[in-house]
């Protein structure tokens, strides 16, 4: 089957079922879901005083009867300083459990430790947002028969509610918790702030164990999980390093070139015709776009201009806008900056969401459909402003689809930034690796050598020529680049899917293939 990107989407594929290609942003939707599938959360019950405390995190595993092909899950807002994830699936694997879905919101480079179980039987398939570092690496090789699945942030809660994923065991970790299992990570001394990718596995989960290294007395506040939804709780020295959330794609960069653009990409926000009084703002991880909001911030202390909110994964840059009264109210479904979790503990305007409210398609209004305006970063781009965030140039599984095709799908003006090309390899292609945001939800390119309006977008390229931007035709720009970089050697793969890369309504907007590897291919 062809979807209407004419990518190449198999009818079905073994081990995960039938596909159903994707068709256009919102297509599905506006035929409606009523006839998807939805799946009822699990009953419990508890006797009057029972005791949910477990001596030791194998203790809780033991508790909830793990079996051979249940399916796992994790949160990852400790995001490279988690620990739990692999410690827990160490446990799983020496009490012999085999054939595991491990479902963790996102997969970073501390978890490489679990490889060889991908490798012996233990791990056989996966559900994520992103994956890095040796997992991806080996994923692009083939570890594994049966194909990772792909999916952004409110995929992944529309995947849980409609029993795509059917959690068996959800291990969630809190910086504080009480006896009865209400959890929380905006206090304690692991910290991370929201917690927001978790809720929907507290829900749905057949098993849920919270783990923290800060057990408070009854009750914890705020009640950012709650007690009716959680089995078991452990205490444990360490949850993880929160001081190794604000790594890498979460710090605004310093290099020269990378704030020329976020220079540039304010510009665009400024002369686009939504940088108004009540505008609402996000910008994604990586450099570029977080260092987009310091020249917002600037710009609207100089006009004047309040905005209504702030969204989706929060700084201490965001906070400082927050308590300079530029914006109303922040949405937090996940903290980039463990110092962010003092503002969320104190300030009732600093509000934290569920990833269903953040994105989930299949509910009355996602916030993500009412934002104005996005910063988004991109591994590449293609002239129809296709955007890869998930596949490297040497064809690794490297990176994330998180909010990215959320976000673009609701905003009104959603502007991706990168370099024109990164190490000699140029980033604006004929034709993208991996889609994992469709160019339709695209509105402007903003790169250093020129900023590149979608077509379908007329008055907004008529907005920026009136402000005397340096606008370019994405073809023009591609054979520009192509001129100073040379064209790459076209990658080569095998015939076997190793990734299924899902849009955030369920249909399939782009698979992944096996790659033949080659020692010349460069890096980015």
């Amino acid at each position: 089957m062809l979807n209407s990107l004419g990518r190449e989407i198999p009818p079905i594929v073994e081990g995960i079922g039938k596909l159903e290609p994707f068709q256009g942003a919102l297509t599905k939707l506006r035929k409606g879901w009523m006839d998807e599938p939805t799946i009822p959360p699990p009953n419990k019950a508890y006797l009057p005083h029972q005791s949910k405390l477990c001596n030791s995190l194998e203790e809780a595993i033991i508790r909830s009867g793990p079996t051979n092909g249940m399916t796992i899950s994790f949160h990852h807002h400790l995001r490279n300083g988690d620990i739990l994830l692999a410690k827990t699936l160490t446990i799983l694997h020496n009490m012999g459990i085999r054939d595991i879905t491990l479902a963790s919101s996102s997969l970073n480079e501390c978890h490489d430790p679990i490889l060889p179980f991908l490798e012996d039987g233990t791990i056989t398939r996966i559900f994520s947002s992103g994956i890095r570092g040796q997992l991806g690496r080996a994923i692009a090789r083939g570890v594994l028969n049966i194909p990772v699945v792909i999916q952004s942030h409110g995929g992944r809660v529309r995947g849980i509610h409609t029993g795509k994923i059917q959690i068996d065991l959800a291990v969630i970790a809190a910086s504080a918790a009480d006896c009865e299992g209400n959890a929380t990570g905006t206090h304690g001394k692991s910290a991370f702030g929201s917690i927001g990718y978790a809720v929907i596995d507290a829900r749905y989960a057949k098993q849920v164990v919270v783990v923290t290294d800060n057990l408070v007395d009854y009750p914890c506040i705020p009640l950012s999980i709650t007690q009716n939804f959680i089995d078991h709780v452990v205490v444990v020295d360490s949850i993880g390093d929160a001081s190794k959330i604000a790594t890498g794609t979460t710090r605004i960069t310093n290099s020269p070139m990378d704030l020329r653009i976020a220079k540039l990409a304010a510009e665009v926000i400024e002369h686009s015709g939504f940088f108004e009084p009540g505008f609402s703002f996000q910008v994604g991880a990586g450099g570029a776009p977080l260092a987009v909001a310091k020249f917002i911030r600037d710009k609207m202390k100089k006009k004047g201009i309040k905005g209504s909110f702030l969204l989706g994964g929060i700084t201490s840059y965001c906070v400082d806008m927050l308590n300079d009264g530029l914006f109303e109210t922040i949405f937090d479904v996940q903290s980039f900056d463990a110092a962010v979790s003092n503002s969320l503990f104190n300030n009732r305007r600093h509000i934290e969401i569920p990833a269903a409210l953040y994105a989930n398609p299949f509910n009355c209004g996602c916030i993500t459909n009412k934002l104005d305006v996005v910063v988004l970063g991109a591994f590449e781009i293609d002239v129809n402003f296709n955007v890869n965030v998930i596949t490297g140039s040497e064809g690794y599984v490297r990176g994330a689809s998180g909010g990215h095709s959320d976000t673009a799908s609701g905003a009104k003006l959603t502007v991706v930034v990168c370099p024109s090309f990164r190490g000699r390899i140029p980033i604006i292609k004929k034709r993208v690796h991996t889609i994992v945001t469709p160019g339709e939800t695209v509105h402007v390119l903003v790169t250093e050598r020129g900023i590149c309006v979608n077509p379908a977008f007329k008055e907004l390229e008529v907005n920026l020529r009136k402000a005397g931007l340096n606008i370019k035709d994405i073809h023009d720009l591609e054979i520009e680049v192509d001129k100073i970089t040379g064209i790459p050697s076209p990658l080569e793969y095998t015939d076997k899917i190793v990734g299924i890369v899902e849009y955030r309504d369920g249909t399939v907007i782009d698979v992944i293939h096996q790659i033949v590897e080659k020692s010349d291919y460069k890096l980015y």
